[in-house]
Order: C-alpha cells, then structure tokens, then sequence
C-alpha cells in the first residue's frame, strides 16, 4: 500500500450531470474525501486543470464538447497535464468503444452504478501510481533492470513507461511494433520485455515467437500489456510462451507482481 492515503487526494470529476456528480461526491465522503472539483465540460475541465492540477481526474465517457477519450489526449499532449492519472467512470460496456480510452492510459475504469467500496479500490491504484516510495524491493533491484516496453500507441507507451519510471527503473527503451522491436534486441541486452497484442506489423504474439526461437534472448520474460478479451487469440499468446498477461488498465501492484515474480534471483 502506498503511503499516500486516498483521503488526501485532490479529485477533478467531469461529469455533465448534476445527479451523477452528486452521486461520485456522495461516494467520495463515504471515503473520506472532501477535496473534490467539478467541471461540466472538457474545455472547463482543462482549463480548471491548468490553474491547479489535481492528483486525478475522473471523468463520464461522454462530454458535452468532446469524449473522455479527446479528453485525456489532450492533457497526454500537454506537459503540465501529461502525468495526472486519468480515471473513466461510465455505463459503456462495448469493448469497441472503450478501446481508444484503454490504449490511451487510464488507471482505472469505474463501471456504473458502483458502490464506495469498488470506488476505493480504483482509488487505491491511483495512490499506487502516483506514489511508489514504497518499491524498494529485495527481490528485484529496480534501477538496475534494462525494460523494452512495445505498443503501436504512444499514449499507451508513456503510461506505462511512467509507471515504471515511478518504480525507479532508469534503462527504458521503446519500440512502436514487434518489428522495431526485434532490431532493437538484435542489438541490445534486456531484462524483461513488456508488449501490447495488436500491433501493425508485427503483433505481440508473433514477436513472443521470435524471442522464443529466434532472437538470443529466448529465456527472456514477456510480460504482455493488452485490452484483448478473445479466448482464443490470449490462448495463442500462452502457446507463444508469453511470461504473463496484464489487462489494459492495469494496477501498479499488478505490474509490480509480474516483475517480482519473474524476476527474482534472476
């Protein structure tokens, strides 16, 4: 558990209705949490985020202006927004739709109606990300490792390269599909690979198979990263020899487990 508690996080809701708004304030001093902002539009929303970041911002999938997806590209395209962990809350269920939002870096998503307990869950990882003073680990040294993060999307590369910078790994190289990928680990030495599922070019399952029987590093961990919900494509990517499977969100604790548990004594 981080050592930032919940209750001393500043939240920006968006949220166009009134009733929803009250709803999530209603679940937030269930929590606890009384500094709480709220914007009825993206535009208002990005705007009161430049005069005073919050620690998160939770917003409805559907906007006056704009989608949350827009939303959250615009603060990722921003310095002073690039980092504000984004959290959506909504009643869409279409994996379609949800996938922009997914591949663009959420922390959580927050299916309504949701109860304050579901809503300190999703809270908690918030915590976990924006605070890890707690990693030191002693099974893993972290500043040492050498980490290959792959995904078509750079939104969905610096999320989750922020959250293994917040774990104070120093060595991150990128790569945009498993084509760039593979010449990258022709040429370098890793420790652990980190990998999306569809990607142009080469998808992760395939770069899986060349690590595995072509490159010099067959015995390296790959951690796959997806929002992929096929049975059938995830059971190729276990015959591939993936290491591990994450969902898109994902919670730091999740990806601090993955690496620990593949990693330790390595």
């Amino acid at each position: 558990m981080s050592s930032l508690s919940i209750k001393d996080l500043s939240i920006l809701i968006v949220e166009p209705s009134i009733t929803a708004a009250r709803f999530i304030e209603d679940q937030l001093k269930i929590l606890g949490i009384y500094n709480v902002d709220f914007c009825e539009s993206g535009a208002q929303a990005l705007a009161s985020m430049r005069r005073n970041p919050p620690d998160l911002v939770a917003s409805s999938m559907y906007l006056p202006d704009m989608k949350a997806a827009n939303l959250l590209t615009t603060m990722r395209e921003g310095l002073e927004l690039e980092f504000i962990p984004f959290m959506l809350i909504t009643t869409e269920t279409s994996f379609a739709k949800l996938e922009e939002i997914r591949q663009a870096g959420i922390v959580a998503l927050l299916p309504k109606p949701f109860t304050a307990e579901e809503m300190r869950k999703a809270l908690i990882n918030t915590t976990r990300f924006i605070d890890t003073s707690d990693t030191e680990s002693e099974k893993v040294d972290y500043e040492q490792l050498r980490v290959l993060v792959v995904d078509d999307s750079l939104l969905a590369r610096k999320h989750i390269c922020q959250v293994l910078s917040n774990l104070n790994i120093k060595y991150i190289n990128e790569a945009e599909d498993g084509t760039e990928a593979v010449e990258i680990l022709d040429r370098k030495i890793f420790d652990i690979v980190f990998t999306d599922f569809n990607m142009p070019k080469m998808d992760g399952d395939k770069l899986i198979l060349y690590i595995r029987n072509e490159s010099t590093q067959p015995d390296i961990p790959v951690l796959m990263v997806t929002s992929e919900q096929m049975k059938s494509r995830l059971a190729a990517v276990w015959q591939a020899g993936v290491t591990g499977i994450c969902d898109k969100p994902f919670d730091t604790e999740s990806i601090i487990k993955l690496i620990e548990d593949n990693l330790s004594g390595s």
